[in-house]
């Protein structure tokens, strides 16, 4: 059995951890990452970068190399391949399964302001604070560009390129970051309003504590929905599973 994995995630390489542990000559997995992001950290198996080339190069490469089930484990964010790849099954029949880590939920003390996309979110910032905390990532910095009446401390993993915030200063880091870790940076750039996507998951969770704790509102950018039809699994042993009600279990 081939299985491909749509990788670029925590999740997404749990899940190649899991399958290579079962040591199966008979089990082939793939993961593909975008290659996005540099020295990204490696599952087990084999891997590939690069794109596929829309839903027709994925359903191409599908057939090519006999990939017999498809697990989208891409970040909650990155709804072209996940696009992509419900247009490929539904053209080739493989049978895809989307990886999505739940998302997070406000807690009581939380000063949550919704949206729907990081323009409305930029929208919302001169009326929130003067200072910001962006957890976005490097990719649509344009969003922010116009407001050149606010200053930016932009974390990212990779180094953001034009266009981006004037006024901005960047922070080059990957999680997981720790609770006392964000209170220190909260505090030491006098941040007053935070913005992110709902990535969810723990590892970049505790910006959220430390907002809280600080009285400090907080834009969260809702995350698209998985497409329709395709089934979600919440975690890597779901997905396990439901590799196993695929075919694994004959492999």
């Amino acid at each position: 059995m081939h299985v491909l994995i749509l990788g670029g995630t925590t999740e997404a390489r749990a899940l190649a951890e899991s399958l290579a542990a079962a040591a199966r000559p008979d089990l082939r997995v793939t993961t593909s990452l975008a290659g996005r992001v540099g020295a990204p950290r490696l599952p087990p198996g084999e891997v590939r970068v690069g794109g596929f080339g829309g839903a027709e190069g994925l359903a191409r490469w599908l057939r090519e190399h006999a990939v017999d089930a498809v697990v989208d484990a891409t970040h909650p964010f990155a709804g072209t391949i996940s696009a992509n790849a419900a247009g490929a099954s539904a053209a080739t029949g493989v049978p895809l399964l989307a990886l999505r880590r739940p998302g997070w939920a406000p807690v009581a003390g939380d000063v949550w302001h919704e949206t729907g996309s990081l323009e409305e979110a930029a929208g919302l910032l001169p009326s929130l604070g003067r200072r910001v905390f962006l957890t976005t990532g490097r990719l649509g910095l344009s969003a922010f560009a116009p407001l050149d009446d606010l200053w930016f401390l932009v974390r990212s993993v990779d180094a953001p390129g034009a266009p981006m915030p004037a006024r901005a200063e960047v922070l080059l880091d990957r999680g997981p970051f720790t609770l006392q870790g964000e209170r220190d940076l909260l505090r030491r750039h006098a941040i007053d309003v935070v913005v992110t996507k709902d990535s969810g998951g723990a590892a970049t969770a505790p910006k959220l504590t430390a907002a809280r704790e600080a009285g400090l509102p907080v834009v969260v950018v809702r995350r698209p929905p998985a497409p329709p039809g395709v089934p979600v699994a919440p975690d890597p042993q779901t997905a396990t599973t439901w590799l196993k009600n695929h075919g694994l279990h004959r492999a």
